[in-house]
């Protein structure tokens, strides 16, 4: 949570809340990768890279 944290007061002292989406959608995407272990997700990685 700590992380959390320093990451929030991060992105209001430099006003870059614009990193706040990018931010979501990895830890979306990472959860996906975590909750299908990964098998199933495959195929979109290589067309997202």
């Amino acid at each position: 949570m700590s992380f959390v944290r320093k990451l929030w007061m991060f992105l209001r002292a430099r006003k870059t809340f614009w990193l706040l989406p990018i931010v979501v959608l990895l830890l979306l995407f990472l959860g996906l990768v975590i909750l299908t272990q990964g098998s199933a997700v495959a195929p979109f990685v290589r067309t997202i890279f």
